[in-house]
C-alpha cells in the first residue's frame, strides 16, 4: 500500500526541515500567540503542498537554503487559510479535533490567520527570489478571491454551474497547488516551459485534491473527515456531486429544495435527501471520472518540459490522491 512517507522519500531530509522551520514558527515571547500556533501548526496533515515544492525544485539547480522557506511558506499560508475558513463557516472541529476558532474564539483566530500570512510573507522574502515573492502575492489574491466567491454564492442555485465551480475551486484550493509547483521550479532556475509545466501540474492536481474532497464530503464517514458529512452543502456551498445531480435533474432535486427551504425542519429533511441522491453510484462514479481526468492533466503537464526531474514522484503523489478510500 503506498503511504505519504514512501510518496515523500526523495525529499524527505527537507520535508523534516520544513517541520522545522513551522516549530519556530510556532514560538513565540507572547504565551497565548504560541499556544494558538501550537494547536494549529502541530495537526501535520498531508504536507502535499511543500512535498510539490521542494519536488518541482529538482527540475532545476536545487539549493535547499531557498526551497526549505519556500515550502514552509506555502504550508503555512495554506494552514492560516484554514484558520480563516474555520471563522466563516462557524466550524467547531477539522481532522476530527477542535478549531481555532472553538478554541479561542473568531476575534482571536481571525488575527491568528493575519500573523500566519504575514509570517508566511517573511518567510517567502527570505528567499530574495523577487519574482517567487511576486507569485506569493498573487497567489494570496486569488485564494482571498475565490473564499470570497464560496462565500456570497452560499444558498445560491445560480452559482451551480460547472464553469462557477471549477473557477472557485481553482482560486481556494488549485491555486496554491499550482504555486508549489511553479514556485519551486523557479526557485531552482528552471526555463519558461517548466515552469509553466509544473505550474500546470500543480492546479491540475489541486482540482482533482478538490474534486475528491468535495466526493468525500457526501460518500466519507464522520470519523473519516473529522467534521460531519455533507458539511459543505450544509453551509450551502455547491460542489461537483450536488451540481451533477442538480443538472441531471432539473426541474425537481432535492438539492434546490434544500436551498429554498424554510425553517430547520424542512431543511433538514432536503438536507437528507440530497445526501441519498447524491450518494447515487452513477453520480459519485461520473465525478470520480472528472477528479481522473484532472489527474491525467496532471501527469500530462510533466513531460512538458524537456528538463529531467523527480516526474516518479510527482506522478505518484497523483495518483495517490485520487485513490483515497470511497
Amino acid at each position: 500500500m503506498t503511504t505519504v512517507s514512501h510518496l515523500y522519500a526523495a525529499v524527505a531530509d527537507d520535508l523534516a526541515l520544513v517541520e522545522d522551520t513551522l516549530s519556530l514558527v510556532a514560538r513565540s515571547d507572547f504565551v497565548p500567540l504560541e499556544t494558538m500556533l501550537t494547536q494549529v501548526l502541530s495537526r501535520g496533515g498531508k504536507r502535499l503542498r511543500p512535498a510539490i515544492s521542494l519536488l518541482a525544485g529538482g527540475f532545476g539547480d536545487y539549493d535547499a537554503d531557498n526551497q526549505i522557506p519556500l515550502a514552509a511558506s506555502i504550508e503555512l499560508l495554506h494552514t492560516a487559510t484554514l484558520v480563516h475558513d474555520d471563522v466563516i463557516d462557524a466550524s467547531d472541529t477539522r481532522r476530527g479535533e477542535s478549531t481555532a476558532n472553538a478554541s479561542f474564539g473568531n476575534p482571536a483566530s481571525v488575527m491568528l490567520g493575519d500573523y500566519m500570512f504575514a509570517h508566511a510573507a517573511e518567510l517567502v522574502a527570505r528567499t530574495g527570489h523577487i519574482g517567487v515573492i511576486r507569485l506569493f502575492a498573487e497567489t494570496l489574491m486569488v485564494m482571498a478571491k475565490g473564499e470570497l466567491a464560496q462565500d456570497v454564492s452560499a444558498y445560491d442555485s445560480a452559482s451551480g454551474t460547472m464553469r462557477d465551480y471549477y473557477v472557485r475551486i481553482h482560486g481556494k484550493t488549485a491555486s496554491l497547488f499550482a504555486t508549489a509547483g511553479a514556485g519551486g521550479a523557479m526557485m531552482g532556475g528552471c526555463r519558461a516551459e517548466t515552469v509553466e509545466a509544473l505550474r500546470e501540474y500543480g492546479r491540475s492536481v489541486g482540482m482533482a485534491f478538490q474534486i475528491v474532497d468535495d466526493i468525500l464530503d457526501f460518500c466519507g464517514t464522520e470519523e473519516q473527515l473529522g467534521k460531519p458529512v455533507g458539511g459543505d452543502l450544509s453551509a450551502g456551498t455547491l460542489t461537483l456531486p450536488a451540481i451533477v445531480l442538480m443538472e441531471r435533474q432539473p426541474d425537481n432535486n432535492p438539492v434546490s429544495h434544500f436551498l429554498d427551504a424554510n425553517g430547520e425542519a424542512e431543511q433538514a429533511r432536503w438536507l437528507e435527501a440530497s445526501l441519498h441522491a447524491i450518494r447515487d453510484e452513477a453520480i459519485i462514479d461520473h465525478c470520480l471520472q472528472v477528479a481522473w481526468e484532472w489527474r491525467d492533466r496532471a501527469i500530462t503537464a510533466l513531460h512538458e518540459s524537456t528538463e529531467d526531474g523527480p516526474r516518479p514522484e510527482l506522478t505518484a503523489i497523483a495518483e495517490f490522491i485520487t485513490q483515497r478510500d470511497f
